[in-house]
């Protein structure tokens, strides 16, 4: 069930994208489709620990805090800019986390996303950060991120 959605969706992609709907260009459309799903099957893509299509229903509210997330961080970023009295404090914090390979994906990510912030490794489990102030860096590491993160890609 799975591959005949990961296809349907690859296929609906594609065709949004593609936005040429001739014959020759969807029979080829088509076949890329059918050789993303080989290879990913091939990779183990669709084993339960790395598929990521059962996070979909949970996604939309992270997106909402995270885009809200995203401008709080614009505004603090914007502030130190044009306030150069404001001191600028960079900050190399380690956050832990206990999220498999999707959640840290998605916590590196949207450290990254997050502006004033950048994920500079990912091992076993522990991020490495890069953050522009001390206070950004003092709100990754009280966790509300790696919380939510854990609740979209927890089971």
């Amino acid at each position: 069930m799975s591959r005949v959605l990961t296809l349907l969706l690859l296929g609906a992609t594609w065709l949004l994208w593609s936005g040429v709907y001739q014959p020759l260009m969807l029979g080829l459309g088509l076949l890329s489709c059918l050789l993303a799903l080989y290879l990913g099957h091939r990779m183990g893509f669709f084993e339960r620990g790395i598929f990521s299509l059962h996070l979909l229903p949970r996604l939309p509210r992270f997106w909402v805090w995270l885009l809200i997330e995203i401008v709080k961080a614009n505004l603090s970023v914007a502030a130190v800019v044009l306030r150069p009295r404001k001191a600028i404090s960079p900050t190399i914090v380690d956050v832990q986390t206990e999220s498999g390979p999707i959640g840290q994906t998605l916590l590196a990510n949207a450290i990254t996303l997050t502006p004033g912030t950048v994920t500079l490794d990912v091992d076993d489990g522990c991020l490495r950060v890069h953050c522009l102030t001390r206070v950004a860096a003092d709100g990754l590491l009280a966790g509300e991120m790696n919380r939510r993160v854990s609740a979209v890609t927890t089971d």
